[in-house]
């Protein structure tokens, strides 16, 4: 009854909650997972110093309330047998976003998509075995996508992963 009176008004049943403050305890877990997506919730506890119960509710809320979206692992692309990657910038029809996101998402490789302001409308990050993958990638799937206009692709020579680390600051602002 609650949801249908919820779509009676227009609202979301699928929405994200608006967010919640995090306090200085939520940051620090933040940053142990960040450095470590395998923390054991004793090990974030301990070292938070909060009860293994508090930040497992904690974690779960962070998860629930979509800051936490995710565990994953960091990939060396060339060591899977992705030895090529590029950035893809395409300039795309007016109001196509949404139908042009779900196609690239589609894309085998496809790490990063962000819409973007500048010269272009959309940038792409793939990972392919080779050139010749990445060609087709770009000029049988990318280019027949009718709302990309046109595309222009930067080869990465090298990359560095800014993953949270001893040299680099972790904190959330």
């Amino acid at each position: 009854m609650a949801s249908e009176q919820m779509a009676e008004r227009g609202e979301d049943l699928g929405a994200v909650p608006p967010a919640r403050p995090l306090d200085a305890i939520d940051r620090d877990i933040l940053r142990i997972l960040r450095s470590d997506g395998r923390a054991s919730i004793r090990s974030v506890a301990d070292r938070v110093h909060v009860s293994r119960a508090n930040a497992y509710a904690r974690i779960n809320r962070l998860v629930e309330d979509g800051v936490i979206r995710g565990f994953s692992a960091r990939v060396d692309h060339e060591r899977a047998g992705q030895g090529a990657s590029a950035y893809i910038t395409l300039k795309i029809v007016q109001n196509s976003w949404r139908t042009v996101r779900e196609q690239l998402q589609a894309l085998p490789g496809a790490t990063h998509i962000a819409l973007v302001s500048g010269d272009f409308d959309v940038l792409l990050l793939v990972h392919t075995p080779d050139n010749r993958a990445l060609r087709e990638l770009v000029l049988t799937r990318i280019q027949a996508i009718p709302e990309v206009l046109s595309t222009r692709t930067l080869l990465v020579f090298e990359e560095t992963d800014l993953g949270p680390g001893p040299e680099r600051p972790t904190e959330l602002a």
